[in-house]
């Protein structure tokens, strides 16, 4: 066996590069106690908060626990998709981690591979964790039927990838590491204030419910709605139903939007890089 058919073996393929540098991602995640407490821990402490002075009803039967907890899934799917990258990929920037990348031969796909990873990792931890705490804790109902649960995996799937999209787009908006922070947590709380999420949707003036209805979170958060409220509650909704046809259409919209968006605006450097 010659040298170069034993390098050719040991070399990795696409599927062990990508788990290695996911691998590597989650670690670095789990070991950020500051990142891990309020990207995991928030949209629980949030559910202890509200679930505790909001114990009433909001109508047919439905405790606001139960309505509540399907803005903070989506919540939490945005902070880990949107949110932690819009933040997390400027300051690698800045640092030189994304520079040092290109220099490597490295094809620039396991890079993202590895923060898909992470995001997924990160999304369903958090959400077995809410599921958890409001089951347990305020008595929330789970799906009841298969299709509940399927439209649970597919409207979540399409969530956490439009949000990972959003999340890499954005993230050439900050002009640095430190300004990032600033930069995108006004936008992900105001999305939630207006995107049914702290409060139910109908109840918001009309102007914050057309202007959340531009954005994936309100379609996220409708989706969900779908799956832990009783279908006669979808008659509350703005459009009369959950529509759920036009929630695929409209996350899977945003996927498309948001990938021509990194693939045409991404930055692997700064501008004193050069």
């Amino acid at each position: 066996m010659t040298t170069v058919e034993t390098r050719a073996e040991r070399r990795a393929g696409p599927a062990e590069l990508g788990r290695a540098q996911g691998g590597m991602e989650i670690r670095q995640f789990m070991r950020s106690r500051e990142q891990v407490m309020f990207t995991l821990a928030f949209p629980a402490i949030m559910i202890l908060v509200f679930g505790s002075i909001f114990n009433g009803e909001i109508g047919d039967g439905v405790k606001f626990t139960q309505y509540f907890v399907t803005g903070m899934i989506g919540t939490g799917l945005m902070t880990a998709g949107f949110q932690a990258l819009a933040i997390q990929i400027p300051q690698e920037r800045d640092r030189g981690v994304l520079k040092r990348f290109l220099g490597t031969p490295m094809p620039k796909w396991v890079y993202f591979a590895g923060k898909v990873l992470m995001v997924a990792f990160i999304a369903l931890l958090e959400t077995v964790i809410l599921l958890t705490v409001a089951s347990l804790l305020y008595g929330l109902k789970l799906p009841d039927t298969p299709e509940k649960w399927v439209t649970f995996l597919w409207v979540s799937a399409l969530g956490i990838t439009a949000c990972t999209l959003c999340g890499v787009a954005f993230s050439s908006v900050a002009r640095t590491g430190r300004s990032a922070p600033a930069v995108v947590t006004p936008v992900a709380l105001i999305l939630q204030f207006i995107s049914g999420v702290f409060f139910v949707f109908t109840s918001l003036p009309s102007w914050m419910q057309t202007i959340a209805a531009l954005f994936p979170l309100k379609w996220l958060c409708q989706g969900l709605r779908a799956v832990f409220l009783p279908a006669s509650f979808g008659a509350q909704e703005p459009g009369g139903s959950f529509n759920l046809p036009m929630v695929a259409a409209v996350l899977a919209g945003w996927c498309v939007l948001a990938l021509i968006l990194c693939l045409t605006t991404f930055k692997w450097t700064t501008k004193r890089d050069g």
